[in-house]
């Protein structure tokens, strides 16, 4: 039988004396156990009362949420004069060949819609005026893309190789070709069509020989041989083209993600001619995916993006990355024909809904 070490074998002091605290290094013995058994069955007693530890509980609760919207008031309020000062600091450029008060390039500019120097506060100021009248929720990233807007000599990108000139959205996939499955549905719905959209560039084609001029609805070229024939430009629907290729206008408008209300959704034809070049370039943001479903591909056509080579196949779709810098040849011979594939701008798969409401509303194409 263990023995306590109080002088005496008082429990009274084995309990009090050192070291015999509950948990410390006393020794106990079996004639203990009834004393400890009496005392771990004695009612807790709270040391408040419990009206006053229920107000005590209330203030801490109140408290910390009045701490909480304290901080949600100073964290939007940082971004609004960060997303302010964007835009006091730039200006907007209006002239011949830069961007105007919309957004949009001026008569007779070869950019693409908004690009510009002046654009980085326009964008910053649009995006404030749709947080004001709708909510900051879901813009992280459109917010990042806001304050830092790429250009061309500073913008982020994979080797140098994707430089977007205007908008480049933080953290979405970079590759300059995109697997089909992105936009399955799109892509099942153009190539469906090929035989409707053929039959419709067949009805407004004409001998491409540069020696006649333009017919009603083509653009003058992008380059030497490049011509274009636009159903959308800058998010603007073309109602002629748009009635002379039915069958066309039809698909697009069963298509779930074409940037038909932001002035980077363009779709239309395109045709190049044996011998002709478009030298390197870059799109304006990596937000969107060109799809180019080609029509008439002769041999000795190439498409080079982010220097990856590939070509296209009549009545296949290929989806892009165009903020890749981008190359197209076409090194037939003169007999072989032009190249011809139509191309629609869809939204980037990776672009959330409440982000493409936003940069709709902030690249809203001009009334």
């Amino acid at each position: 039988m263990w023995k306590g070490n109080s002088p005496g074998g008082n429990q009274g002091a084995g309990m009090e004396g050192a070291g015999g605290e509950l948990g410390g290094h006393g020794n106990w013995g079996r004639e203990d156990a009834s004393g400890l058994l009496a005392r771990a069955s004695l009612p807790i007693m709270l040391t408040w009362p419990l009206p006053l530890a229920s107000s005590a509980l209330t203030l801490l609760l109140g408290a910390l949420t009045s701490l909480f919207l304290w901080y949600c008031y100073r964290l939007g309020s940082q971004d609004m004069q960060v997303l302010g000062g964007g835009s006091s600091a730039v200006g907007v450029s209006s002239g011949p060949g830069g961007c105007s008060k919309a957004g949009r390039p001026s008569p007779g500019s070869s950019r693409e819609p908004g690009e510009g120097p002046g654009t980085e506060g326009l964008v910053s100021s649009r995006l404030r005026a749709y947080a004001q009248r709708y909510s900051w929720a879901g813009m992280g990233r459109v917010r990042r893309a806001a304050q830092g807007g790429p250009s061309p000599g500073r913008g982020p990108g994979v080797l140098g190789i994707q430089r977007p000139g205007l908008l480049f959205l933080p953290d979405l996939p970079s590759a300059p070709f995109v697997p089909r499955d992105a936009q399955r549905h799109d892509v099942e719905l153009l190539e469906s069509s090929f035989p409707a959209i053929l039959r419709d560039f067949g009805a407004v084609s004409w001998d491409f020989s540069g020696t006649t001029p333009l017919p009603p609805g083509w653009s003058p070229p992008l380059a030497p041989g490049c011509y274009q024939l636009l159903l959308y430009q800058a998010g603007q629907r073309q109602p002629i083209n748009c009635r002379r290729c039915p069958g066309t206008y039809r698909a697009l408008r069963a298509l779930r993600s074409f940037m038909s209300a932001n002035a980077f959704g363009n779709a239309g034809f395109s045709v190049l001619l044996p011998g002709a070049q478009l030298e390197g370039r870059c799109g304006p943001t990596n937000a969107r995916v060109r799809c180019h479903l080609g029509l008439k591909i002769p041999p000795g056509c190439e498409l080079v993006v982010g220097g990856e080579p590939q070509c296209w196949a009549e009545g296949h779709c290929l989806l892009v990355d165009d903020s890749f810098l981008h190359t197209v040849t076409h090194n037939g011979s003169p007999e072989d024909g032009p190249r011809v594939v139509f191309i629609v701008d869809l939204w980037h798969p990776n672009v959330a809904g409440a982000e493409r409401q936003a940069l709709d509303y902030v690249f809203a194409p001009d009334p």
